[in-house]
């Protein structure tokens, strides 16, 4: 599949208040990986703000070392982010602190496909929905020294026109059932994840990560489910600050019914998938 860097980069252009453009592309029909490859590069000099896009990759990286299955026809990127002195610029962060930058980049992605009549939501804590099925994911990883995050990469597979499980979703086969092309080509799509991207981390940067967190939890599809945690029942309430789950939990006491709430980190639990975006 042959990608049109100018494309991508005039889209760019187009959806950003000003002129400069704080991401350098670099394209590659397959990669093993392309966060990994991304780590290379930073390694070697590049600066933050270098995207590494592949049409395929041959052993991409998930969630909790699961892999990510990378069809060609999907978007497969990886982008660094600055702590400070360019773009996109994050806030310091600690180290138990790094899921607001998956917290931030899921709410960005999604509110910039829903801008353009995606009707994406977010499952708990890094997966993009379309029509309850599974549309991307994002894995965010990080370099950390004294306790501060110094480098960051976050990694975003989106499924465009390649082959999906049952729970997969691809936008071109949505775009088809609803008679429109919101997202016109490949290339558009990957100029929307980088501007989304782009937005969620400037919001948890100049807002903070109260706003940010009301703005995910708003297009978070999990919210008033019951989920069976240890032999209790809970129903979802929120994400804290850390990116865990917020549980109300019911038990009873000899006297009255009292409902505690606790918090659940990610990779503890799967939500599975089973509710329509927001």
């Amino acid at each position: 599949m042959r990608f049109d860097q100018q494309l991508v980069v005039d889209a760019l252009k187009a959806g950003r208040e000003y002129p400069y453009l704080p991401f350098s592309l670099h394209i590659f029909d397959s990669l093993c990986s392309t966060n990994q490859t991304l780590w290379d590069l930073l390694n070697q000099g590049e600066k933050p703000g270098c995207v590494v896009i592949a049409s395929q990759q041959t052993a991409g990286r998930g969630q909790w070392g699961h892999q990510w299955i990378s069809h060609t026809g999907g978007l497969y990127l990886s982008v660094a982010i600055a702590f400070g002195g360019a773009l996109p610029i994050a806030p310091k962060l600690d180290a138990t602190n790094s899921y607001q930058l998956t917290l931030a980049s899921a709410w960005g992605i999604a509110a910039q496909l829903r801008k353009c009549g995606v009707d994406v939501g977010i499952k708990w804590p890094n997966d993009l929905i379309l029509n309850g099925r599974k549309l991307g994911g994002i894995l965010t990883e990080t370099k950390v020294n004294k306790g501060q995050i110094t480098q960051a990469v976050i990694g975003v597979g989106i499924n465009w026109a390649n082959p999906v499980p049952e729970t997969g979703i691809n936008l071109e086969s949505w775009q088809g059932s609803h008679h429109s092309r919101p997202i016109s080509c490949l290339e558009m799509l990957t100029s929307t994840v980088l501007l989304g991207i782009e937005s969620g981390i400037e919001c948890l940067s100049q807002e903070g990560i109260s706003i940010l967190l009301s703005r995910y939890v708003d297009l978070l599809t999990n919210m008033g489910d019951q989920v069976d945690v240890n032999h209790l029942s809970g129903t979802v309430v929120g994400v804290t600050t850390q990116g865990h789950l917020r549980l109300r939990i019911a038990a009873y006491d000899t006297n009255k019914l009292v409902t505690p709430e606790i918090s659940i980190e990610p990779g503890t639990i799967s939500l599975g998938y089973h509710k329509v975006s927001v």
